[in-house]
């Protein structure tokens, strides 16, 4: 019904806390919104919204709405619902096109792809998100995170980008086209996502101008400074998107970038007269919205409601502007969606809010045009003002009554809300009729109160608030004259007319409206004390005054109006007429042309009939006692359900309008009892009508679809009500029609109802919950007429209840605490499942008897009635021989039900059968009770027992039959639970017979280990032993499962301290260590704690945080020698970092302590200063006992695997040896010190490291310390001597290395150089052959040759002088002359001796490996053709092997294992031969140094090139060194 005839509507509210469930359509004809399970469209085209129909078909709420975007699609739109299912709707038909049910869960977000226009793209509360295209029938899943989706949006650039926010913050962006593909994961918002936009325009050239004036991108995301993006990969492509969160920020992301580019922060904004409850504290909804035209400004919602219109390109503080310059303008609570659209010149935004406004702007004055007010509840009341024309008064169910102007020329949705101190929903409302803007309201609750709807300060002045409440729901009010006590006549002043209430319990209240905290009185009195009654007064459902306040009319539960005349309240008639509970009564109007029409009343009850009598002649009659009209004047009959209001058209003469539950609103001409106009508009029961009082074509009807529509009579196309039910049900119904025709007119309600399929229950928005039925209208539960409703219900399944929505957003406080049992029962939260949900609120009106303990005697007692009689004569003929024979039991045969009314044996007889009846049939439980009853319990307990069906309640009795047996009782449960698993229990109940050790062990045994020891503790002497090993093993468990920080409690708790520090130190990272060992120093471990303190501060070292270490190293005087260590490495560590400056940031910056550093002095006297001034090194003694303790340690030597860290370690402890020998002028151990560090970082591989500690320990050279050694200690001169080997060996290769400019061309005729890295390289893998310079070097400057012939490196000149300025050769000769250190002759015969022994010991361990495997294969193969091809291939290894070691140039044969241990033999006994001086200190490969001589070439001294090729011809026969020298000594 798109607006069928000019119907003006409030509508439902719309939804809440949904990111998109309202949107605009592309060509600015429709503005569409969810309202619970249905979609309002409003046409905005005129100055003012026009309703233009509702999109019917959902049956649960709504979550997302949006219309397609796409050129000539804008009538179509889309729709997800938490039923399931997402809905593809034409708004021309009002009809559904397509529909998908592909989600399994409640489906959070949906968008229409702006580009694809069959795409629509929807998210779910478990993160699927599923891509539907309906013109192919065809979907796709994406599950980009397993996190509840909260909104998301499609880019309007980019046909494949969705972005997606959730619950948690985190908004993610996919590639649809490409399966797993998640684009990027955008982290910056710590809570809800509430809404995406993506910004109108592509490409992010903007941005650079925005970066460099806006101060406001975050430090926290830790961006790349603006300076480090080129601009061309910020243009290239891609978009902004802004986010919108619940933690109150609006973040703008580049898609290009994957990061945050500005945060906007909400403003605290002040708060401009919002009609909101300051006691309800609200959340925080941040929607946004990038409006098409404006690339550069976001609309965003904030606290309040207030919309902010942010300018992106302003910078500073004040960022943003307010929507709506004058008061009123805004939303007064938080404002959930925004969408904007073009309309003829204007930009126009739409907004839907928590105040349940829907508000439209003016994008370019930024003010507001027109608000649509909306409902959130049950229209329950409509009362129009008999003193301001037009002005009408509508009672929600969402606790709030609204006023309407309908007369309003400039706004015709002219509405003002009132809401102060009410609370609950509002069922009642009555204008005074002649104060002007005195409105009274009843609710739920019960609470009477008076408004002032006039008053300047309406908005903020609460109601009067009468002091007597009704105990239930408050079904009408009425003004009429006073009566007593309140009668004129009593002293004082009275007021003209009072106020009544009528309401659930039954009772009508008068209420002075002057005095409303005064007692109101229950009329009841009066009218038993008038007309002397003494019976019990039926109980009152609704009032009605006639207009002159003459006579009142009292309909009650019973169906029967009773008519009283004023003041006294004298009964002057019963009408016994509908024979149900009455709704409805209204007095025809005075102002006719036939007087005798105002006599007229009419009546409407939960029967379908509406009748009208004439009480003209009872009136007049003079008859003192009562009259009982059986007989209406009029009937009319047509309505098919409960009538609900009626009202007389003030216009006409006879014309009245009736509301029903049918759906349906009909006008009548009474006269003619004929039906004259039916309106169908509403989607749900109709509530309350009312006759426009300007408008004789106009009628205002209010229903549960939450809305009030107003129609034209004459416009209707129906004119009498639907038969049956309401179109949509009518099948379903008829079917039902027959069983209750009498009596189904009664709803229950809040159980399924006729029209609109939907249950009004639906809590959506906060509008009622699944309890907002008709406060039983007007009705008692009468539980005979709520079944035959259930009945008549059962098969309408739409009526499902949806309360699950409730708990997450009960808004309607009022529904909260209901004070009818009627309606609380209803409120069950209901599944999916229709017939079920229907038998669940049937079960809980309907109290289940409990099962009878007697069926069989019950049973045998109900029989026919010759049964009975001939059990009294058989029950009278044994008593009777019982009396005559005391000791013979009577024979009852088998009515043994009698023994109930004879002796003791007989009963006992009737129980055994009984209990028997009760096992068979599977309920012990009564068994068990009828023997308790019987005395006989031993015997229940021991079968229970072996049965394994011991109860507490077993167990509770069973004291009964004695203290043993109570016992016995216990302990057979606690097996019967151990069977079950319930340690826990069974425990209990064992200690409940003091068995506390066998209570323990059970809870042990089975790993209860906690309750085990809280019982140990509370029960047993704390010396107990069982305590500490509860403990133990314990502990135990918990380390095995990593639990080591538990565990060392437990080991604290069993007073075993070293187990807890070692169990502790077990997961050994610093925070466990550095415990562990303080925990060691508590408990008087001193050694324990010293070692893991040392181990803890290796670790901080690692992580190069020396502050750490020193701080916990300093507890232990111990380790006073290794605070010195640790201090000379960070000494170090500085000084190399300065020395060599590294570009790359480390991850974790050092720790260092800022120490004062004397620069001027050597490194080791700088050392030596700190150690005095920091670390209070002062005396002697402590320097010796340091050099004990360090000395004392020995490192193992390191190889090219050793940490880089671990090696500046221990070369770190090696120079503090050095320093403190320094120190006490020991100068042969300084020496051999230095030369450990030395040594230490080339077996290390790390050439680099090697010349840098010679730089800073001997700066000079080592001929200073050469003179202060004493030259009689030969150990000390053989260590200086290699010592000053290692410093020449650096200086040679940096010499080599960076040769000077003017010889870059003889060095070219020489062959490439080659640069530092590539040498490192060599280096290295030389070193890590050998691990001193015992071994023969795998790849070495010696093989320089061979790599220069493939390799040419040309190196700039900058890079040449990194290392020397450019010296003239004499210079360089003279440095070379003090290289010749290097060539000494005995220790290169030396080395060559120790090189032949390893070749051989190389040969021998590959035989040995040869001779294994062979072996092995033998025993593994079976069959003699694999054996074979294994010996050939194993046979074939050895050649390889020796190719290898001896070149690959030469093929030599196999060497057998005699000779091999000849050679060995030999090649030992040589290396005897030679002076173990030379033996002790390592010493750099004296033919590695020749070949480099050589190398130099014109640079060297000839005197040294010949000596080299001295050396080289007489030891250089291994192939490397043969190839390396061949080129010089060919």
């Amino acid at each position: 019904m798109a607006a069928a005839g000019g119907v003006r509507v409030l509508p439902a509210s719309p939804n809440w806390y949904s990111s998109r469930c309202s949107d605009a359509s592309s060509d600015g004809r429709l503005f569409g919104f969810a309202a619970r399970h249905r979609v309002c469209l409003l046409e905005i085209g005129g100055a003012a919204p026009a309703f233009y129909g509702e999109l019917i078909g959902h049956t649960e709420r709504i979550s997302g709405f949006a219309f397609c975007h796409c050129p000539g699609q804008s009538s179509l739109c889309a729709s997800s619902s938490d039923d399931g299912s997402v809905k593809i709707w034409d708004t021309e038909a009002l009809a559904p096109v397509v529909e998908h049910s592909r989600h399994q869960n409640a489906i959070s977000a949906l968008h229409w792809s702006p580009l694809v226009k069959d795409l629509i793209v929807s998210g779910d509360e478990k993160g699927v998100i599923v891509c539907y295209w309906y013109n192919r029938s065809d979907s796709q899943q994406f599950f980009p995170e397993p996190r509840t989706v909260f909104c998301l949006t499609c880019s309007p650039h980019h046909e494949n980008l969705v972005a997606i926010g959730y619950k948690d913050g985190m908004v993610v962006i996919i590639d649809i086209s490409r399966k797993r593909e998640v684009l990027h994961r955008l982290r910056g918002h710590d809570d809800e996502v509430h809404c995406l936009a993506w910004c109108p325009v592509s490409g992010e050239e903007r941005l650079s101008a925005w970066q460099d004036e806006l101060p406001v991108v975050p430090s926290e995301e830790g961006e790349v400074p603006n300076g480090e993006l080129t601009p061309d990969t910020t243009t290239k492509k891609g978009c902004y998107l802004a986010s919108g969160s619940k933690d109150q920020t609006v973040r703008i992301w580049s898609c290009t970038r994957g990061r945050s580019v500005m945060t906007l922060k909400l403003p605290p904004t002040k708060r401009r007269g919002g009609a909101v409850d300051p006691t309800v504290k609200e959340r925080i909804w941040l929607t946004v919205h990038w409006p098409p035209g404006h690339p550069t400004e976001i609309v965003s919602s904030c606290f309040g409601g207030e919309l902010l219109l942010w300018d992106l390109t302003q910078s500073g503080k004040r960022k943003w502007t307010l929507l709506g310059s004058s008061e009123g303008q805004n939303h007064s609570r938080i404002v959930f969606n925004l969408s904007s659209v073009k309309h003829q010149d204007k930009e126009l935004l739409f907004s839907i809010s928590m105040d349940r406004d829907v508000k439209c702007w003016d994008l370019s004055t930024l003010d507001c045009i027109w608000t649509m007010p909306s409902l959130g509840g049950f229209v329950y009341s409509l009362a129009f003002s008999p003193v301001d024309t037009g002005c009408l008064a509508i009672g929600v169910g969402d606790s709030m009554i609204r006023v309407w102007n309908t007369l309003s020329m400039n706004n015709i949705y002219d509405v003002k809300t009132f809401w102060q101190s009410i609370k609950s929903k509002v069922t009642a409302l009555s204008w005074h009729p002649t104060k002007e803007g005195c409105l009274a309201f009843g609710t739920d609750d019960g609470k009477v109160g008076i408004f002032d709807t006039l008053s300047g300060s309406a908005k903020n002045k609460p109601p009067q608030i009468s002091s007597t409440y009704h105990k239930k729901t408050v079904y009408t009010l009425a003004w009429g004259p006073p009566t007593p006590p309140l009668s004129p006549g009593g002293e004082g002043e009275q007021p003209s007319v009072t106020l009544y209430s009528c309401a659930g319990e039954g009772i009508v209240f008068q209420h002075n409206p002057w005095k409303l905290n005064g007692e109101a009185n229950d009329i009841n009195k009066v009218i038993r004390d008038t007309n002397s009654i003494k019976h019990k007064l039926p109980a009152r459902t609704e009032i009605s005054w006639k207009p002159d306040g003459k006579l009142l009319a009292l309909g009650n539960e019973d169906g029967s109006i009773e008519i009283f005349q004023a003041p006294n309240l004298k009964l002057l008639c019963t009408i016994q007429q509908h024979h149900k509970l009455i709704n409805a009564i209204r007095w025809h109007h005075e102002h006719g042309s036939q007087p005798e029409l105002s006599y007229l009343i009419a009546s409407g009850s939960i029967n379908a009939t509406i009748y009208v009598h004439n009480l003209k002649s009872v009136i007049e009659s003079t008859s003192e006692s009562p009259l009982t009209i059986a007989e209406p004047f009029r009937t009319l009959a047509g309505h098919t359900a409960k009538i609900t209001s009626l009202s007389w058209s003030p216009h006409h003469e006879g014309r009245l309008v009736s509301a029903c539950y049918d759906g349906t609103a009909q006008v009548w001409d009474v006269m003619k009892e004929e039906p004259l106009s039916n309106y169908r508009g509403h989607q749900g029961r109709l509530l309350s009508v009312q006759w426009s009082p300007v408008d004789p074509d106009s009628v205002y009807t209010g229903a549960d679809d939450f809305s009030v529509h107003k129609w034209h009579i004459s416009k209707q196309e129906h004119t009498r009500p639907p038969q049956g039910k309401k179109s949509i049900e009518l099948e379903k119904k008829r079917s039902m029609q027959p069983k209750v025709k009498a009596k189904k007119k009664k709803k229950p309600i809040g159980i399924g109802k006729s029209p609109g399929k939907q249950d009004p229950s639906d809590a959506v928005n906060g509008d009622e919950s699944a309890r907002e039925m008709l406060p039983e209208e007007n009705g008692v539960s009468d539980h005979e007429e709520e079944k035959e409703a259930q009945e008549a219900e059962l098969p309408d399944k739409v009526s499902t209840t949806v309360s699950k929505d409730t708990p997450s957003f009960a808004y309607d406080y009022s529904s909260l605490s209901l004070p009818k049992t009627f309606v609380a029962q209803k409120a069950i939260p209901v599944k999916k499942d229709p017939p079920k949900e229907k038998a669940t609120p049937d079960a809980s009106l309907k109290k289940r008897k409990p099962r009878s303990i007697l069926p069989f005697s019950t049973f045998l007692d109900h029989r026919s009635k010759d049964e009975m009689h001939q059990d009294c004569l058989r029950l009278a003929a044994c008593l009777k021989t019982k009396d005559h024979n005391e000791d013979v039991s009577p024979d009852l045969k088998d009515r043994i039900h009698l023994g109930l009314f004879t002796d003791r044996a007989s009963l006992h007889k009737m129980i055994d059968v009984e209990g028997k009846h009760h096992l068979e049939n599977g309920h012990p439980d009564l068994f068990q009770q009828l023997m308790l009853w019987k005395g006989d319990m031993k015997g229940v307990l021991q079968a229970a027992a072996e049965r394994g069906e011991l109860t507490d309640q077993l167990v509770a009795i069973s004291p009964m039959v004695g203290y043993q047996a109570w016992v016995w009782t216990v302990e057979a449960f606690a097996k019967q639970l151990c069977f079950q698993e319930q340690y826990v229990k069974a425990a209990s109940h064992l200690l409940s017979i003091h068995k506390v050790y066998e209570a323990i062990d059970l809870l042990r045994v089975n790993q209860f280990y906690r309750e085990a020891i809280v019982i140990a503790k509370a029960r047993l002497r704390p010396e107990d032993p069982i305590l500490k090993d509860l403990y133990t093993s314990w502990a135990a468990v918990l380390e095995k499962d990593g639990h080591y920080a538990m565990a060392a409690k437990c080991y604290l708790g069993a007073s075993s301290p070293y187990d807890a520090v070692k169990v502790l130190a077990k997961k050994g990272d610093v925070t466990s260590l550095k415990t562990a060992a303080e925990l060691a120093l508590i408990s008087g471990e001193e050694e324990l704690s010293a070692t893991l303190s040392f181990r803890c501060a290796q670790d901080l070292l690692l992580s190069r945080n020396w502050v750490g270490a020193q701080e916990v190293l300093q507890q232990h005087k111990t380790l006073f020698g290794q605070r010195l260590v640790f201090c000379l490495n960070e000494l170090l560590c500085k000084c190399l970092s300065e020395r060599n400056p590294c570009n790359r940031k480390s991850p974790v910056p050092p720790c260092y302590h800022s120490w004062e550093l004397n620069r001027e002095a050597s490194f080791l006297d700088m050392v030596v200063e700190v150690w005095q001034n920091v670390l209070g090194m002062d005396t002697t003694e402590q320097a010796t006992c340091a050099w004990e303790q360090l000395h004392s340690v020995e490192h193992p030597p390191s190889t090219s695997n050793t940490h880089p860290k671990q090696v500046l370690f221990h070369i770190s402890h090696d120079l503090s040896l050095a320093a403190l020998s320094y120190r006490s002028a020991t100068w042969h151990e300084a020496v051999k010190s230095i030369l450990g560090a030395v040594t230490r970082s080339y077996d290390a591989g790390n050439f680099t490291l090697m010349q840098e500690i010679c730089r800073i320990i001997l700066p000079e050279g080592c001929d200073n310390l050469r003179h202060k050694l004493d030259s009689t200690h030969p150990q000390s001169m053989d260590a200086c001597r290699s010592l000053e080997g290692f410093v020449a060996y650096g200086l040679l290769y940096d010499l080599w290395w960076n040769p000077p400019k003017n010889s870059l061309a003889s060095q070219k005729a020489l062959g490439p150089v080659l640069c530092p890295s590539e040498q490192t390289g060599l280096e290295k893998s030389y070193i890590s052959g050998q691990s001193s310079s015992e071994e023969t070097p795998d790849r070495s400057a010696v093989e320089m040759d061979e790599t220069c012939c493939h390799t040419t490196v040309q190196r700039s000149e900058a890079e040449s002088d990194s290392r020397t300025t450019s010296v003239d050769l004499v210079d360089r000769q003279s440095e070379l002359n003090g290289c010749k250190v290097l060539l000494v002759e005995e220790i290169a015969a030396l080395q060559n001796t120790q090189r032949d022994i390893a070749e051989v010991q190389q040969i021998l361990a590959g035989m040995i490996r040869q001779h294994q495997q062979e072996r092995n294969n033998l025993q593994e193969n079976t069959t003699g053709s694999t054996q074979e091809s294994n010996l050939e291939q194993s046979s074939d290894k050895p050649h390889s092997d020796s190719n290898q070691l001896n070149g690959k140039d030469e093929v030599k044969q196999p060497i057998t294992l005699p000779e091999l241990t000849k050679q060995l033999l030999k090649a030992k006994e040589k290396l005897a031969e030679f002076p173990d001086n030379l033996k002790i200190f390592p010493f750099p490969d004296v033919l590695e140094c020749c070949l480099v001589f050589l190398h130099t070439g014109s640079q060297c001294p000839p005197k040294l090139l010949e000596q080299a090729l001295d050396l080289l011809r007489k030891h250089g026969s291994a192939g490397a060194y043969r190839k390396g020298g061949r080129r010089f000594l060919t």
